[in-house]
């Protein structure tokens, strides 16, 4: 049972298996299982960092109640979204006031009163958590731009959720606080984008007034063989924008990869500008590099 819930066991579960509270007491004071919540145990007590985590949020949630709720980062977290940054807290909802007088046991639980109808909960794992389109409308009310359009950024990728669900999420932000915004940043998202650095990058170009004309665009030789996908590309000019991301380019091996790549692109005839997590922190770098790029297009030139 446990290995099939990240390692965990509920109390419940394991009264319902044969075992007594006072087995379950004396399991825990020996070692052997760990509390992790309320009448919630670990029982594989050497997981993975990822099951470990995974371990905790089950917990949590299922310590809580049977209508507890995985919400808000944690339940991007358990869809697989990108684009948020790294929170240790678990966010879980509990319906009405049953929420008010809970003392969660883990102090990382942050305990929310969201008011979720059953269609916009279900389970990934055996856990409940709320689904993609109402994870994706709560997180637009509660992160800034970047953040959001990278999160629906990711959904759309991975296909979570598709362009017709956001006319959902468009509905859900109705009435909330924040949801001018949050409309405005629905708005922008662009499902091609392959990492929040990429989409970091491409906000970054509009806001400077040089938005892209493309994204993942194939660059071809003049037998029309596929030689790249550019991350972003201005046509007319023939510019290829990269967002190189540290965790996937800093390896040696991707450094060599990334040299023989930037060759192809630029034997075709096109020139490659790279951009990272830092360049995205200065509002005016990226539009400055790429309006001087174009400037000294030859077509300009002449």
């Amino acid at each position: 049972m446990a290995a099939g819930q990240d390692g965990v066991v509920t109390r419940e579960q394991a009264l319902a298996a044969g075992l007594t509270v006072r087995e379950i007491e004396r399991l825990c004071r020996s070692g052997k299982w760990r509390r992790l919540a309320r009448a919630a145990y670990l029982v594989d007590l050497a997981p993975s960092p990822l099951a470990a985590r995974r371990a905790r949020i089950r917990a949590a949630v299922a310590s809580l109640g049977e209508l507890a709720t995985a919400v808000l980062g944690t339940a991007a977290e358990l869809h697989g979204f990108a684009g948020l940054r790294t929170d240790p807290r678990i966010h879980v909802s509990v319906p009405g006031p049953a929420a008010r007088p809970l003392r969660p046991t883990d102090p990382a639980v942050v305990v929310h009163q969201l008011v979720i109808p059953p269609e916009q909960a279900g389970t990934i794992g055996g856990i409940r958590t709320t689904t993609a389109t109402r994870t994706a409308a709560d997180l637009l009310l509660r992160v800034d731009r970047f953040a959001g359009v990278s999160v629906l950024d990711s959904a759309l990728h991975q296909g979570s959720i598709t362009e017709a669900d956001l006319m959902d999420v468009h509905a859900m932000l109705a009435r909330r606080r924040g949801a001018v915004a949050a409309r405005e940043h629905l708005a922008e998202a662009d499902g091609r984008a392959e990492s929040p650095l990429e989409t970091r990058v491409r906000l970054r170009c509009v806001d400077g007034g040089v938005p892209p004309d493309e994204l993942q665009h194939p660059v071809r030789d003049e037998d029309g063989h596929l030689l790249a996908v550019g991350d972003l590309a201005w046509l007319r000019e023939r510019i290829i924008g990269e967002a190189d991301g540290a965790s996937i380019h800093a390896t040696p091996e991707a450094l060599y990869r990334d040299r023989r790549r930037q060759n192809l692109i630029a034997n075709a005839g096109w020139r490659v500008l790279r951009f990272t997590w830092s360049d995205t922190l200065n509002p005016d770098y990226i539009p400055t590099t790429i309006r001087a790029a174009r400037l000294t297009h030859p077509t300009r030139r002449s």
